[in-house]
Formats: structure tokens, sequence, C-alpha cells
């Protein structure tokens, strides 16, 4: 019964960490300027915590941080500049200046997320 237990923990521990390994995979197509393009897993285009986690990942505390977030549904080339295919298909974007204080995450109009803004 013991060895059960210890399988199961075992096999959540596993399924934990290859679910975290999963989280790191939205790669960063490029960076034009301050401005870093990063595509989505079309899995986790709505699902705006997935989008907080990488943002703390990708940004550095207290520092200026510039995101374009998008989805690659046809499979385009990633490049930069991106590809017209990727480029049609923004979900969201984030801006941190560290110089003025200020924060703002904005979901792209296509998304259709509740929000009073959008672009």
């Amino acid at each position: 019964m013991n060895t059960l237990r210890l399988g199961l923990a075992l096999a959540a521990a596993l399924l934990a960490t290859t679910a975290a390994a999963a989280e790191d995979a939205w790669p960063v197509a490029g960076q034009q300027g301050l401005v870093r393009f990063v595509i989505v897993p079309a899995a986790q285009a709505r699902e705006a915590e997935a989008y907080q986690r990488q943002v703390a990942k990708l940004c550095e505390p207290e520092r200026t941080c510039f995101l374009n977030f998008y989805t690659n549904s046809s499979g385009a080339a990633v490049a930069v500049p991106l590809p017209d295919a990727i480029a049609a298909e923004a979900t969201a974007t984030y801006r941190r200046s560290a110089k003025q204080g200020a924060e703002r995450f904005l979901w792209s109009c296509r998304m259709k997320m509740p929000q009073q803004e959008c672009f």
C-alpha cells in the first residue's frame, strides 16, 4: 500500500514538473528595440494567469519591459519582423515603464475578453 502511495506521489510530481516545463515553452520570436515578440500556445491564448506567469518570467523586476503576444495557428516560420500570418494574430500587449512607474496589460479586441479597452 505504501508503495502504491509513493508511486502515485511520484507520478503527480512528474506531471507537475512536466506542466511547469510546458509553461516555460512560450518562445520569444525576437526583439525590435525594447519590444519582444512572444508566441503564445493556442491552448493558453485566453488564460490571463498564463500571461501573468510569462510576464514574471520574461521581465526583470523594476525594469522597463515591453512584450507583444501572438498566436501562430498557421505554423508560419517564426522570424522578425513577424510574418503577416503571425502579426495578424496578436493576443495581448504588456508594457511596464520603470521611468514612469506605470504598468499596463491589454488584450487584443479579437480575443473578445471582458475588459474596458482593447487594441
